[in-house]
Parts: C-alpha cells; structure tokens; sequence
C-alpha cells in the first residue's frame, strides 16, 4: 500500500521520491528492536538462497531473541513458539518452557520469525511443532 503511494508516473520519478527521504528520520510506530529484527530476517532471506554467510555479534543476535520471543510485532513469533523452551547452541539465549528446540541463536530467531528454512538446524522435541507453525519460506 505504501509502495503504491509513491509510485511516479515514471522509473525516475519514483526513484527521485525515494532519494527525496533518504535522510529521513521517521519511522513505523514500532519498537527499534523491532525494525532491526527485520532488517535482520530479510537480510537472512536474501542471503540464504544465494550462499552468502554472514556473522553477526552475539549479543545482537540474543537481543533480537529476546525481544522476538515476548512480542508478535511485526510477526506472531510469541504466539509461533507457545509452548516451548528455546535453547540457544552459541549464546545465553533461553526461554519458555514445555518440549526443548535447540540451535544457533540465529536459526532459532529465524525460526521464530516463520522461517522454515532454518527449522532444518533446530533439535529437539519441539522443532516438529516449530516447523508446523512456520511459513512455507
């Protein structure tokens, strides 16, 4: 809807209203933590099919987690994992309770996010169920 609004009449018009707010200060009424987490996962979805690795600081990574598995915004990553004890394999990162899924901190934020992709790096009893309520991605 919003790509809609600022679409010009031509290719250089549209790209001349998007370097218009470049500098642009504002931003969607969510939290930081939230936009980073997206910023994160589609980095991820992009990288991912084309090979590209890619680390990033732990402490990032278990930020992003945490905020991830106590919030559905922007995407129902609390609601995905109901149930469940996430278990970090590279970091502090650890929470819920109920059957184990375990992994990179990463996979498990990705996971979170709907990513079925990484469900493929998950153990545990309750990566089953993590698949199931994954997206098809």
């Amino acid at each position: 809807m919003r790509l809609a609004e600022q679409l010009g009449a031509t290719p250089a018009e549209t790209i001349g209203r998007f370097r218009s707010v470049l500098t642009s200060t504002t931003k969607p009424p969510v939290p930081t933590l939230a936009m980073l987490d997206e910023t994160l996962v589609h980095a991820q979805d992009i990288r991912l099919p084309l090979g590209i690795r890619h680390d990033y600081p732990i402490e990032i990574l278990t930020r992003l987690a945490e905020y991830c598995q106590g919030s559905d915004l922007p995407v129902l990553t609390k609601t995905r994992i109901r149930g469940l004890r996430l278990v970090a394999t590279d970091g502090p990162f650890n929470t819920g309770s109920g059957p184990a899924v375990s992994g990179t901190t990463l996979a498990l934020t990705m996971a979170m996010a709907g990513r079925r992709a990484y469900c493929d790096e998950l153990r545990g009893d309750g990566s089953a169920t993590v698949r199931e309520r994954s997206q098809t991605r």
